[in-house]
């Protein structure tokens, strides 16, 4: 019972980090409120109730197989970035991030933003579903959360996380870990910004 509870909180807790961050902008930069919102505050809140972040995926996991999905996952989204990232929408969207920062600030951009998003959506949201819909459901419930999080990003993007995110989700759980879906995530977004700006 006091495990449901605290995944109470932990569930109350993402839905309003999501909403606060979607209509707000706290700390001056995008990335840095990800970085509070998804990473720092998360942790703090796992310490308060006394739940381990290693159980959360902040961990190596099983890094043998964590590397060989990330180099796999990579290989294998190469091809369909190269294609949509060529549509005039992707190009719209996603150019202004080369132009502003360039290709180390673009990257520096991409790791802030998105270490605080695998770890919220591959970890605490992932293991926490977990303990109350099990680990298949867990999967796609996190899945659904975060196509809902890329509702300002073109169209074909925010429907492919259904699919991207249950992905995401998968190596998560297969690695109990969720640096692996950020190395692959990582990659996702720096590779779809550099081809959009071609």
């Amino acid at each position: 019972m006091k495990r449901n509870w605290q995944s109470v909180i932990i569930l109350v807790y993402a839905t309003v980090a999501l909403v606060l961050d979607f209509y707000n902008n706290f700390l001056g930069r995008k990335e840095w409120d990800s970085l509070m919102f998804y990473l720092v505050i998360p942790l703090l809140l796992l310490l308060v109730l006394r739940r381990s972040p290693a159980q959360h995926g902040f961990r190596l996991g099983n890094w043998k197989r964590g590397l060989l999905l990330t180099v796999g996952g990579c290989v294998l989204m190469a091809p369909v970035l190269w294609i949509v990232a060529h549509r005039p929408d992707f190009q719209s969207y996603y150019t202004p991030f080369w132009s502003a920062r360039g290709a180390w600030g673009t990257l520096l951009y991409a790791a802030t933003d998105l270490i605080g998003w695998e770890f919220f959506f591959r970890g605490v949201l992932l293991f926490t579903l977990a303990d109350i819909a099990g680990g298949d459901w867990a999967i796609l419930f996190q899945a659904m959360l975060f196509t809902l999080a890329h509702l300002t990003k073109p169209q074909a993007e925010t429907l492919s996380c259904v699919v991207g995110g249950s992905a995401f989700g998968w190596v998560a759980w297969e690695t109990k870990s969720f640096f692996y879906p950020f190395l692959i995530h990582l990659f996702v977004t720096f590779f779809t910004i550099w081809v959009a700006q071609l």
